[in-house]
């Protein structure tokens, strides 16, 4: 049986406090829904590059720092290939986001997140990733609609790993 080698990409969650920016994708995988913004690894380029340079290429935020908060891992039932997402936060950043060809930015109060707008898994993952914690999980689709099942499991993050990712970031 062959193995297909999941394609490697980045997302990035934007916070302030008391709100979260997502961006609503204009084109492509995903286009329609609400989502943080990231997107594929270039070869050659590590994910902590590709999640900044996603960030700038759909929001025209440049993150100052960067929180791994976990990996995701993606099957399709119609053998799309594996994906394998891994998780930044940023809570600081410079500039102000902005449509781009590819997103439309919107800050949205916590307490208002359009769950019924997003991809399937996000209900399940992010609520715990905005309240701090990592997370590592796997989603089986039926197609890029139906979650067919997913595990999903979390930890807090180490008090003194933000400060000193919050230190040496940049």
């Amino acid at each position: 049986m062959k193995t297909t080698l999941p394609q490697l990409l980045c997302l990035c969650i934007v916070q302030r406090p008391g709100h979260v920016l997502l961006g609503l994708k204009k084109r492509g995988f995903g286009a329609g829904r609400w989502n943080g913004f990231g997107g594929k690894v270039e070869p050659g380029e590590t994910i902590v590059r590709a999640a900044k340079r996603e960030l700038w290429e759909e929001a025209r935020l440049t993150a100052l720092n960067l929180q791994n908060c976990g990996q995701l891992n993606f099957t399709f039932a119609d053998s799309l290939i594996p994906l394998q997402v891994h998780l930044f936060t940023v809570t600081r950043f410079t500039g102000t986001p902005r449509d781009t060809a590819e997103m439309q930015p919107r800050w949205f109060s916590l307490s208002a997140i359009p769950y019924d707008q997003m991809w399937a898994d996000d209900r399940y993952w992010l609520p715990a990733v905005l309240a701090g914690k990592k997370v590592v999980g796997t989603f089986h689709f039926q197609d890029t609609a139906i979650l067919l099942s997913h595990q999903l499991d979390t930890k807090e993050i180490a008090p003194e790993l933000i400060h000193w990712h919050k230190n040496t970031s940049g």
